[in-house]
């Protein structure tokens, strides 16, 4: 299996558009339309379509400053339903921390999301990610040092 990332560009924005999560992971994350809208107006985002195999099969995007808890954050991370269940997340998280860990004085990142999110937690767990019991909302926080 080959996993790359690219940027997000006049090619391959609407693909990820059309990019579905199951239903039950749907209740987690914004649209990825409204995540590509929200680097528009926000230039730190930097967003950027999953392909494996040359398909775009995910979207990820994260920012270029360093926010609460003194990280770097994972805005969002989702693979097609479709491509679930084949390693493709887990190896484009791997390929976005190498791209974070270029990022000025990059020396912890970290990523939110539901607590009852158990597919999230597994993945972020698995590439060393630690819940230190910093919580936002609705959300809890895990912490990749580098």
């Amino acid at each position: 299996m080959h996993v790359r990332l690219a940027e997000i560009d006049s090619e391959n924005w609407y693909e990820c558009c059309g990019l579905e999560l199951t239903k039950d992971q749907a209740e987690y994350m914004e649209s990825n339309a409204v995540s590509i809208a929200q680097t528009k107006f926000e230039p730190t985002l930097k967003a950027f379509a999953i392909y494996s195999e040359e398909k775009v099969a995910g979207f990820l995007m994260f920012n270029t400053v360093k926010e609460e808890l003194g990280g770097y954050w994972v805005y969002r991370i989702m693979v097609d339903r479709s491509s679930q269940g084949k390693g493709i997340g887990k190896e484009a998280t791997r390929l976005m921390i190498g791209e974070m860990a270029k990022l000025p004085h990059a020396d912890k990142i970290v990523v939110g999301y539901h607590p009852d999110n158990k597919g999230a937690h597994q993945l972020y767990a698995s590439l060393g990610f630690v819940d230190e019991g910093d919580r936002f909302g609705r959300e809890m926080a895990v912490v990749k040092y580098i």
